[in-house]
């Protein structure tokens, strides 16, 4: 047996890559160390925000107040909720586990007894008196789409996904907008398309028709209301009595929820075969021919723009334009119409040219001239979004600059601007992260702990600085969703390498030792591994 091990491991890289497979397997496993580098920081400085955060929790209900250095202490469920505590429990789930069991989830009994306004619609919450504000629909939206669904996308079903399907369907049941198409959560685009991007997500996992009902509602009301009358494109705001909007489109955060909505709608209807597919299609496309039309020379989009002309309103560039493109990059995996995955390599190709880019100025910022560390959180989690399904070169260097950049605005306290969005720090800490793991993840990460790889042709190198348990990701958007595809999803965690439940993997440890074979449903719920280089792919006698 030791003989049979020895022999597979003198030819394991000519089975792997052919006749150079000694120098391809070499190159792959150097990528890994150097990737296994930048795992180690990214969770150093996740975690180091983590703590920085909980010496500010309300002693009594350990909730956040969403600034810091201020008399009052607010704790919001817009802010608070959606852009800093579901980036502390992912955080806590990767470095800390017992913390994840612990107090993440007292914060969350304590968020449900303390800010529950109206049913499951939670409210402000006055952290220095204990008033309770009204219920807040746009509370719930937004946690809901910019947080909980982020949870439930990278952890699948947990507590957190109880928490938002009643939040949201309770939400709905109060829904105030009247229109042709049903009751509405609002007239703005921002939070009907807040919850058109939970609602897919939501009746897919749960069977729940409320929801696919819902999600109809809403998109109806934009595919044969708003579009058409607003020159093919969402309106900030519309008036569903008198049937007219303001011509205005923000293309950033704050009015592209309804075109990312849209798209996930789309792709819904597609899979369930539904007659509203072939309606809708027409109309998105257009709605996202003009929205390209409206890009700079390089396809990067303006913050806001003239609906009817075009035209910037807001010359500034979106540093969410990877959300819109990935709405662009869901066309094409639906419809297979090439031109808008060209559109996003186009744009991903071009991003050399806005290194050190000032995306979001800010008074608060560390240094004016890059802006807040904001707008590079965002402009790098759009890119990471789409380099997962097209790794354009330029793009995966970019994404790598910019992080050094983001990195760099960290304070030695953790903290680096004192406000809520310091979550959106971490969000794009742990994507690049597992970018840079092509998912694998320790069970738990600890000072020094690298963990990197890289893959080719179905074959990874892995490399561990340290012996420790590992996890392996598998198909969540199928698994935990039930989408058919791997379609780009606004808040997804997205998927690098992922073993199969019932394949069988090799890892072959480099220099000597027993081979492992393993179902990947092992590897998914971890495995301990020593430290140094691996090679896994899928078994064969």
């Amino acid at each position: 047996m030791r003989y049979a091990v020895g022999l597979l491991l003198l030819v394991l890289p000519e089975l792997l890559f052919g006749a150079d497979a000694g120098k391809d397997l070499t190159e792959l496993r150097r990528q890994a160390r150097g990737n296994a580098v930048h795992y180690d920081a990214d969770l150093a400085a996740a975690q180091r925000l983590l703590h920085a955060w909980l010496k500010h929790a309300d002693p009594k209900t350990l909730l956040l107040p969403d600034r810091l250095n201020r008399p009052e202490r607010l704790y919001t469920p817009h802010n608070s909720g959606a852009d800093l505590y579901p980036y502390l429990i992912l955080t806590s789930r990767l470095t800390d586990p017992a913390l994840y069991r612990g107090r993440m989830m007292e914060m969350l009994r304590n968020e449900v007894r303390y800010t529950n306004a109206k049913a499951a619609v939670p409210a402000n919450l006055d952290l220095n008196t204990g008033k309770l504000g009204a219920p807040s629909l746009f509370g719930a939206g937004e946690y809901a789409k910019d947080g909980l669904i982020t949870v439930t996308e990278y952890l699948g079903r947990t507590p957190w996904t109880d928490r938002m399907i009643d939040m949201v369907a309770d939400a709905m049941e109060q829904a105030p907008v009247v229109s042709d198409f049903g009751l509405l959560p609002a007239s703005d685009s921002e939070l009907n398309g807040d919850y058109l991007q939970v609602m897919p997500r939501l009746y897919l996992m749960t069977g729940d028709v409320r929801f696919l009902e819902w999600g109809r509602r809403i998109a109806d009301a934009y595919v044969h209301e708003v579009l058409p009358g607003n020159h093919g494109l969402p309106s900030m705001d519309w008036n569903f009595q008198k049937h007219t909007g303001d011509s205005k489109l923000k293309l950033r955060d704050h009015g592209n929820e309804m075109i990312v909505g849209l798209l996930l709608q789309f792709a819904l209807e597609t899979q369930l075969g539904a007659a509203r597919a072939s309606r809708y299609q027409p109309v998105l496309a257009r709605m996202l021919d003009r929205v390209l039309a409206s890009a700079n020379e390089d396809g990067l989009l303006y913050n806001a723009i003239d609906t009817k002309t075009l035209e910037p309103t807001d010359r500034k560039l979106s540093d969410n334009w990877g959300y819109v493109y990935g709405a662009v990059y869901d066309y094409y995996q639906i419809t297979g119409e090439t031109k808008y995955r060209e559109a996003v390599r186009r744009v991903l190709s071009n991003l050399g040219k806005y290194r050190n880019w000032c995306w979001e100025p800010s008074g608060v910022a560390k240094d004016a001239k890059l802006g807040s560390f904001d707008g590079y959180a965002d402009s790098i989690e759009s890119a990471i979004y789409l380099v997962n399904r097209e790794p354009v070169p330029a793009a995966l260097e970019w994404i790598d600059s910019e992080m050094k950049v983001m990195l760099a605005m960290q304070r030695p306290d953790g903290h680096v601007e004192d406000w809520y969005g310091e979550g959106n720090f971490n969000r794009t800490v742990l994507l690049h992260a597992l970018m840079k793991s092509r998912g694998v993840r320790a069970s738990q990460w600890t000072a020094g702990l690298q963990v990197g790889a890289a893959e080719r042709d179905g074959v990874v190198a892995l490399f561990l600085s340290k012996p420790a348990r590992i996890e392996f990701d598998f198909a969540r958007h199928r698994r935990v969703l039930n989408f058919q595809k791997n379609y780009v999803r606004l808040n997804e965690f997205p998927e690098w390498f992922t073993v199969d439940e019932n394949s069988l993997y090799t890892l072959v440890p480099a220099g000597g030792g027993a081979e492992l074979v393993r179902l990947g449903s092992e590897l998914i719920a971890g495995i301990e591994l020593s430290a140094g280089d691996w090679t896994i792919r899928r078994y064969s006698e």
